[in-house]
């Protein structure tokens, strides 16, 4: 699979917890039936809207194993198993391998900040890539780990044979364009966050994994075809319409607005996992409001 290429729009999948904050499977097996009749390219399981810094060892793989066995056959299935340490990285992303994952999210390291510097990063995907069984790519979310990785760091490491591609969450278009400037064609660089998703087509990114891809897939997707079709005007339509729920879902309510947006729009939220807090029904009528200007429901 290491020359993958992949193009559309992916869900970095929500986990809906039970009250009593155990993980509820069965949602997660609804979810994926659902989102296998939209028009999507793949799933991502245990990605940052996945609340997966919450999830032990066991939920992720019970996890990783549900999205392969219910997801569509033809769909991507990356998984997020960056761990802190490079040892606990490579272990989990071969457990989710012999899961059947097609490839690796790996975040960058985060919790000793400051030595994470260009030398400590290359060598970290490189030791990652060189002894996991799926091809890798890098996950860049400078707002959850303060880490940027720099545009040196990504030219070598995308000469790597198996490390394909990267999701930038950062949403900095600029920074885009010089990851750009730097990577080999078959280098699938992904936006992370739907708010870049229309600027990012305009410079010929073809992928995107995205928090609103939960909950409006195929208005995600719908920007994509629009715009490929040369119809600009209505792929920018409606990126415009549905901005303001990407930022009500991924900045002002977080998770908790994102899980709730899905349930109103017919997929199954569930609960948050603590010490994340449930919204206010103040804040459930802001979200309310929010799908409804922009026509999702």
């Amino acid at each position: 699979m290491a020359d993958m290429k992949i193009k559309g729009v992916i869900p970095p999948m929500i986990t809906p917890f039970k009250e009593n904050g155990d993980v509820d499977y069965q949602l997660h097996a609804e979810n994926l039936e659902k989102w296998n009749k939209d028009n999507l390219t793949g799933y991502l399981v245990l990605g940052s809207n996945s609340e997966t810094v919450y999830l032990n060892e066991d939920e992720k793989l019970e996890l990783i194993k549900i999205t392969v066995e219910t997801a569509k056959k033809d769909r991507i299935i990356l998984a997020g198993t960056g761990m802190e340490s490079t040892r606990e990285t490579i272990k989990l992303t071969n457990k989710a391998a012999k899961l059947g994952a097609h490839a690796a999210l790996i975040l960058t390291p985060f919790y000793y900040g400051g030595k994470m510097n260009d030398e400590a990063l290359i060598n970290y995907f490189t030791d990652v890539a060189d002894n996991v069984d799926i091809p890798v790519l890098i996950y860049n979310v400078t707002k959850f780990t303060h880490i940027n990785i720099s545009v040196n760091a990504v030219e070598k490491l995308s000469r790597h044979p198996n490390i394909i591609g990267m999701k930038d969450s950062s949403g900095d278009v600029p920074q885009l364009v010089k990851f750009q400037s730097v990577i080999p064609e078959s280098f699938n660089l992904m936006v992370g966050t739907a708010s870049a998703w229309y600027p990012a087509l305009t410079l010929g990114i073809k992928a995107a994994i995205m928090a609103l891809a939960n909950c409006a897939p195929n208005e995600c997707a719908l920007v994509q075809e629009e715009f490929e079709r040369g119809n600009v005007e209505e792929a920018r339509e409606i990126y415009t319409r549905v901005f303001p729920v990407n930022q009500a879902v991924t900045g002002t309510f977080g998770i908790a607005g994102l899980k709730y947006a899905c349930s109103l729009l017919g997929y199954q939220g569930g609960f948050v996992r603590k010490p994340l807090l449930e919204l206010k029904e103040e804040e459930k009528e802001k979200i309310r409001q929010i799908l409804a200007k922009a026509k999702l429901m």
